[in-house]
């Protein structure tokens, strides 16, 4: 893929490329990375008056919140939707306010925000928990008592996820003495998978079916999962769904802005080799081309295993015995995305703005994934479909006559291995071949969903795991980090606190996948560093 900036012209001036300008002299922080952690971080550290220096190694800023284009087309690649931010008054939707001076804005996806199809059977998602569970016993008439205990379950592991996010920003002075107490709630869920505790509510895999359809939001299916991934990620869409007006880069360029202000600055194509640690402590980065930079603290956003495993030099004594604990725990899933441009409107072809969860014949997720792995040429897993620009009420503004659909499934690293050590847009003939077939399997469910669009598709091209890893630097492709496992939330390794002196991470591998995630462990991560209530101080100025 190539990765175009996606940055409007009246944000350009914020982001230097380290290409044409080297940064220089002494910083009170440096952040690796410029995803939705590690800005988020770096505002609550600048407002707390840090200078602070953002390095991202894409040449685009963003992670996963920016987009690319071709020719006459754009396409955000890592959000699709999210839940909470189109009610004024909730938590989320305040602190991007705060965040964004109010610029950030959002427009509501309306009374449905997925459908689930399996096989020819549709379910759909509604708008509020009330509407929610009233049409879970439509579904599934014989089922009131488990649909109702489940929804309680998620309500009470939600709910004991604060206590269990806030220990990781407490010192360890009070988290010996409380953190035992505050963590012990949500353990009771994470600790058990959605598959065990779904099966303790019903016997009737239809509905846990439909219950997990939303797996792919994290990227585990029920039996691996920890519930209480599960519950977070579902009640975070009760409500239901809104997408940025103007894009995903609206996130970075409304908020990037409170980091330059107050005198930061960042860079991209700006590639760190090495966190710099001297006597026991992180003192800064080199980068690539040999340049080091000094800093008082270094935040890394680059992910738990690639901090430890690969910043980190193997001279720090308990680097070997952190990445062998990440490893257990193993990377979350890697997919393919097929991005599609349309000659024509989304209003034209009439595109909905509910996504689909696309599903073969059966209810267990599991087995569906187990087919797929032991056969190439076995039914896809999962597909899903989103229209950023039906969601985006300024996208034809920007891109007249014109429509945008993604298509995304699950992809095993492992298939893809054997090209690792190609270069991007050299792999060869053999991938290219390779993608074209799999490119044509995502675009027959499209086709299957909503057949008008068949004639107008213009263009379309596939991301791989190898591009995701090319572009992000994970190394198996992973777009959600860590796995979400039951184990995971055992990990005490993942805060912000590492077990190097002025060294702290931050992004999704803190607290969990997805963008109220990041925006968490962004604000987690300059709690702990400060020891001050930064998200009050930053709601207190609205």
């Amino acid at each position: 893929m190539d990765h175009n900036t996606g940055i409007e012209e009246s944000v350009k001036p914020l982001v230097q490329s380290y290409k044409k300008l080297q940064p220089s002299g002494q910083w009170d922080v440096i952040v690796i990375g410029t995803g939705l952690g590690s800005l988020v971080s770096a505002v609550m550290l600048a407002r707390q008056g840090k200078k602070v220096l953002m390095l991202e190694q894409h040449y685009t800023p963003g992670g996963f919140t920016h987009v690319f284009k071709r020719k006459r087309f754009e396409w955000d690649v890592g959000i699709h939707y999210i839940g909470e931010v189109h009610n004024p008054s909730s938590g989320l939707r305040r602190i991007f306010d705060a965040l964004s001076g109010g610029q950030l804005e959002w427009a509501d996806m309306g009374e449905v925000y997925d459908r689930l199809v399996f096989g020819e059977t549709h379910y759909e998602l509604p708008k509020g928990p009330e509407a929610f569970s009233a049409r879970m016993k439509e579904y599934f008439p014989g089922e009131s008592a488990a649909i109702d205990r489940y929804m309680e379950m998620v309500n009470e592991a939600s709910r004991a996820g604060r206590g269990f996010f806030m220990e990781k920003a407490i010192p360890p002075v009070a988290s010996a003495v409380a953190g035992s107490w505050m963590r012990r709630k949500f353990l009771r869920y994470a600790d058990r998978s959605t598959l065990d505790v779904l099966r303790s509510l019903t016997s009737n895999q239809q509905l846990i079916g439909v219950l997990t359809g939303q797996y792919g939001d994290y990227g585990l299916p029920p039996a691996q999962s920890s519930f209480a991934m599960h519950a977070v990620l579902v009640r975070h869409y009760f409500k239901g769904g809104a997408f940025p007006v103007g894009g995903s880069s609206r996130l970075f360029e409304t908020i990037a802005p409170q980091v330059i202000n107050r005198g930061g600055e960042i860079y991209t194509n700006a590639a760190v080799e090495r966190i710099l640690i001297r006597q026991g402590k992180a003192v800064g980065v080199r980068m690539t081309d040999g340049l080091e930079l000094e800093a008082d603290a270094v935040v890394s956003g680059a992910g738990a295993m690639n901090t430890f495993g690969k910043l980190l030099d193997e001279s720090i004594p308990e680097a070997g015995e952190w990445q062998e604990r990440l490893q257990k725990i193993g990377a979350s899933a890697s997919h393919l995305s097929l991005y599609i441009g349309l000659n024509a409107t989304a209003e034209q072809l009439n595109l909905p703005r509910a996504n689909y969860w696309i599903y073969p014949e059966g209810y267990d997720h599991d087995a569906h994934i187990a087919r797929f792995l032991a056969d190439p040429e076995a039914p896809l897993p999962m597909t899903y479909i989103s229209f950023p620009s039906a969601k985006d009420p300024d996208f034809s503004r920007r891109y007249p006559d014109r429509s945008t659909i993604e298509v995304i499934t699950l992809a095993p690293w492992e298939r893809f291995a054997k090209w690792e050590d190609t270069r991007w847009k050299h792999r060869g003939e053999a991938y290219d071949s390779f993608k074209a077939g799999l490119s044509e399997r995502l675009l027959a469910e499209l086709y299957r969903m909503e057949p008008q669009v068949r004639p107008h598709i213009e263009t379309h091209e596939l991301s791989t795991p190898l591009s995701t890893a090319h572009f992000a630097g994970y190394s198996r492709g992973e777009i959600y980090g860590l796995a979400h496992t039951p184990a995971r939330f055992r990990e005490s390794l993942l805060r912000p606190r590492t077990g190097v002196k002025n060294l702290w991470l931050t992004g999704q591998d803190v607290v969990t996948c997805g963008i109220g995630g990041a925006l968490m462990a962004g604000i987690l991560t300059a709690s702990a560093m400060t020891g001050k209530n930064v998200m009050g101080e930053l709601l207190s100025h609205q």
